[in-house]
């Protein structure tokens, strides 16, 4: 009697351990009822990957408990986790490397919620593979929430990919944890004018020289933003209304003060470098309204040349007869580190005005 009463007892243990294991509700990445922003490959649906700066996914649901399973390349992305739309005080995640399943939230009140992930960091830090998410059991993903009318792309370097902008004012840049892409100037300018946001942008790149060895004409058609690579964005999937470049800082630094660029280029050659690019932007994107802009590091600096040189650009680009372009400056603050939010805040006022006369949003 006391033997059978034991097997009852492990067999109840068993069956109480399968239950807990069992007790949510899997919601596979490709579910519909999630939204996606930014250049996500969905080579395989169920796995998307994820390696753009902003690159974001939402969902609204009912269920008392949220996690998700990423596959991170490298353990050294960052995540904010908005839940509800309160953006204030996020969630931040930090992705081991590898197959990793996150609570985000648990004790939720019963009824609707929403959640909102975008990616802090950027393809330098990794790619991640999306494996699907987790409701507390009973739980469901309701419709999604609407997509953006309005559309918005933004090619930049450190400046648009936020780099150091969470840090203290005196702290270090590059800690990866102060990377905020949701808060640099161009996700904050999207939301204001109601456009969903590609950041197609890599810390450190420049449009003729970078400080590593791939420049944005090699890397802007990628659908991979894990260095350079032979992956390619079909650029029909997803047209902006509006495109910013936000390009050069780096090209100043390596090229002005580190002499790293051999010959040196002359005044004309820097023109006819942009010019080329932006060029090849306007094929991509015909009809887009384009913004040249420059700033608010050094390269913007009182005495400085090179906002003459984007404005030379975008001015023989409309004696070409591109009349749907224009450029925008941020003016350098004196402030030597890369902006903070304080100064991010600032510039995304002062696109998101500028983008509402030129569009009439």
């Amino acid at each position: 009697m006391k033997r059978i009463a034991i097997i009852f007892l492990t067999a109840l243990s068993c069956l109480l351990h399968a239950s807990l294991a069992i007790a949510g509700v899997a919601v596979p990445a490709d579910d519909k009822g999630l939204l996606y922003t930014g250049r996500v490959d969905f080579t395989d649906p169920r796995a998307p990957v994820i390696s753009w700066p902003s690159t974001a996914v939402a969902a609204n649901f009912v269920g008392t408990s949220l996690a998700v399973t990423l596959d991170d390349e490298k353990g050294q992305n960052y995540f904010n986790v908005i839940l509800d739309g309160d953006d204030a005080a996020p969630l931040i995640l930090q992705a081991d490397r590898g197959n990793k399943t996150y609570v985000l939230a648990t004790g939720l009140k019963p009824g609707p919620h929403s959640f909102l992930i975008t990616k802090r960091t950027e393809g330098a830090e990794g790619a991640t593979v999306l494996r699907g998410f987790e409701l507390s059991d009973g739980g469901q993903l309701l419709p999604p929430p609407p997509r953006p009318a309005r559309r918005m792309e933004v090619f930049g370097d450190s400046i648009t990919s936020g780099l150091g902008n969470e840090a203290p004012v005196n702290g270090r840049d590059d800690a990866l944890r102060d990377k905020n892409s949701y808060m640099s100037y161009a996700s904050i300018a999207a939301r204001k004018l109601g456009a969903e946001l590609h950041m197609t942008s890599q810390s450190g790149i420049g449009v003729m020289i970078s400080w590593f060895p791939f420049t944005m004409p090699e890397f802007y058609g990628q659908m991979s933003a894990v260095g350079k690579n032979d992956t390619r964005w079909e650029f029909p999937r997803w047209t902006p209304d509006v495109v910013v470049i936000n390009l050069m800082q780096n090209d100043r630094w390596l090229i002005d003060d580190r002499h790293r660029l051999q010959p040196e280029p002359n005044e004309e050659q820097r023109i006819a470098a942009y010019e080329t690019f932006v060029q090849r932007i306007r094929k991509a994107y015909p009809k887009a309204y384009i913004v040249c802009a420059l700033g608010s590091m050094d390269a913007t600096r009182p005495g400085s040349k090179w906002p003459g040189y984007v404005k030379a650009a975008v001015e023989r680009l409309r004696r070409g007869g591109d009349e749907r372009i224009d450029s925008i400056f941020f003016e350098y603050t004196g402030y030597g580190a890369h902006p903070r939010v304080v100064q991010q805040k600032d510039m995304a006022a002062k696109l998101a005005a500028h983008i509402q006369r030129a569009m009439g949003w």
